[in-house]
């Protein structure tokens, strides 16, 4: 195997490697993310496209110039070569060779966009769990909120309805107390309906967070079978 080849087929290897790393079960994906977020990493990013890029300029060109070698070789079976067994001989030996080389050269440009795919999959995935542990978060917060208010309102209109209950004579200072509560009270009104209207708002996009977190589950269980 000559020198070029040989770095490609090390580049395959290399490649079989990372993917089997990155579809191990046990390694979450919020894991891969502050991998990909380390500062080495986005050194070695910063040139990434165009290293990227250049790769599969390279895997293309020896792709094409594999399949021109099989149909150089492959052309020569309709020519008579019984007379000559060592050409024959010869002849399959740079075919095998050439198709070798073409099955290197195509499951290492399969595997080079497999792996950028699922590196982006992977970092996706970590975004929108992160996003719906936020989202739960303050969902909660917010029923929370909503269960403190409406038990105030509920202790409010108590006091209110005792105030109603007063004799006629009541003082200046109870019609006072009566007027405050009566303030409470619609203040409290508004401030659960804004916070049942923010737990709807946020139970709304904790459901689409969710759905989008199932379909990336999906492409990446259907990238990790395609493996």
């Amino acid at each position: 195997m000559s020198l070029q080849w040989t770095a490609v087929a090390t580049f395959l290897y290399a490649e079989v490697f990372a993917v089997l790393l990155l579809c191990v079960p046990f390694i979450s994906p919020k894991r891969w993310s502050k991998f990909f977020k380390s500062r080495l990493v986005t050194v070695i990013t910063t040139y990434g496209n165009t290293a990227f890029i250049v790769i599969i300029c390279i895997l293309v060109f020896l792709l094409v110039d594999a399949f021109r070698e099989i149909r150089k070789y492959s052309l020569t079976e309709k020519v008579d070569l019984s007379n000559n067994p060592v050409a024959v001989e010869h002849i399959h030996m740079k075919l095998f060779r050439a198709q070798r080389n073409e099955y290197i050269a195509g499951f290492a440009l399969l595997l080079c966009l497999l792996l950028r795919r699922l590196a982006t999959l992977l970092s996706q995935q970590a975004t929108l769990m992160a996003s719906n542990e936020a989202f739960k978060k303050q969902a909660e917060g917010a029923n929370d909120a909503a269960k403190k208010y409406m038990e105030e309102n509920e202790k409010l209109q108590e006091v209110r309805e005792l105030c109603m209950k007063m004799p006629d004579h009541v003082t200046l200072k109870t019609g006072v107390m009566m007027l405050k509560i009566q303030l409470s009270l619609q203040k409290s009104d508004s401030d659960v309906k804004a916070m049942k209207k923010q737990a709807e708002n946020l139970t709304v996009e904790y459901d689409r967070l969710l759905e989008e977190h199932g379909r990336l589950e999906s492409s990446w269980k259907n990238n990790k079978k395609s493996v």
